[in-house]
């Protein structure tokens, strides 16, 4: 009997030495050598692993940059500008400066303007609510109130208004990686250009809906009446499904658009002054007067 077991152990033991001696060859083999550069552009990089770059993480993030012959695909909105700088040094790349960006809340239908046509008395999640239904107002493309983009934010740049039941985006914390519009059902939340001085036009509306059907459900729905098309002389304003839009490359922030919007659809933020309505229509009827001077000359 125990000469059994010594012989047990013995041939355990060697069976064990050979396959560790197999395992080392093998891994010695096939070794793959990896780039010392990944762990210095980890190193480089915020930490957040949230996902805005559109990588898993940082770790990923710092493969794909190694691997790529430059960075114009690759960009951390965390980190901004300084962090790719950091990245382009390591690498011995050129990195060009992007604006920053900051989430903006494309829906304007607050509690008084979008009444409740049904209550909802489910799970508190816009995504199953999204799955479930249209929403308990009228507009079937808003703001559904639940708050799966606060919970999605890791950076506690997004609350809930209690009182108009939409959410707010503190742009001193937004880091502008994404992930609150990800996390929204309805892709209400847009990243835009801060603009100048943090100062940005946008019109905060999705609804798809011609005018009539807009202006039933909301009050403070885009309506798509082109006033502002006609109004801007930048060429900054489109028409995309009865939506209108304003391209940042484009718009000089004149705010003549804000001014003359009906509904009150485009938003205006950060300007150093209240908006003054109607001295920009007053500025506008001058305008439109003096080109139907030059005609009649």
């Amino acid at each position: 009997m125990t000469e059994t077991i010594i012989w047990t152990v013995a041939v355990i033991t060697v069976l064990g030495l050979v396959l560790s001696l197999v395992l080392y060859l093998v891994a010695k083999r096939f070794k793959v050598e990896e780039d010392p550069r990944i762990d210095l552009v980890e190193k480089a990089m915020p930490g957040a692993n949230c996902g805005g770059c559109g990588f898993a993480g940082c770790r990923a993030f710092a493969e794909a940059a190694v691997k790529a012959p430059n960075l114009d695909n690759n960009y951390c909105p965390v980190g901004g500008n300084d962090t790719m700088s950091k990245v382009a040094e390591i690498l011995g790349y050129e990195v060009k400066a992007k604006a920053p960006e900051v989430a903006v809340v494309r829906c304007n239908g607050s509690c008084a303007a979008r009444p409740r046509i049904n209550n909802y008395d489910g799970y508190a999640s816009c995504k199953v609510k999204a799955a479930l239904y249209s929403g308990d107002t009228g507009c079937s493309y808003g703001c559904l109130g639940c708050g799966d983009c606060v919970e999605a934010c890791q950076f506690g740049a997004i609350h809930m208004d209690a009182e108009t039941g939409l959410p707010v985006v503190d742009q001193d914390k937004c880091t502008a990686c994404g992930a609150c519009a990800k996390a929204c059902p309805k892709n209400i939340i847009e990243l835009r250009p801060k603009g100048p001085r943090g100062m940005r036009e946008f019109v905060s509306c999705v609804n798809k809906d011609k005018g009539p059907v807009a202006k039933k459900a909301c009050a403070s729905a885009c309506i798509g009446c082109g006033i502002c098309l006609r109004t801007c002389t930048h060429g900054a304003i489109e028409f995309h499904d009865n939506i209108a839009y304003i391209d940042v490359s484009k718009c000089k922030l004149c705010r003549e658009c804000e001014a003359v919007c009906p509904t009150g659809a485009i938003h205006g933020v950060n300007f150093p002054k209240p908006l003054d309505k109607e001295a920009v229509k007053e500025r506008i009827k001058l305008r439109q007067q003096k080109k139907e001077d030059k005609k009649d000359e």
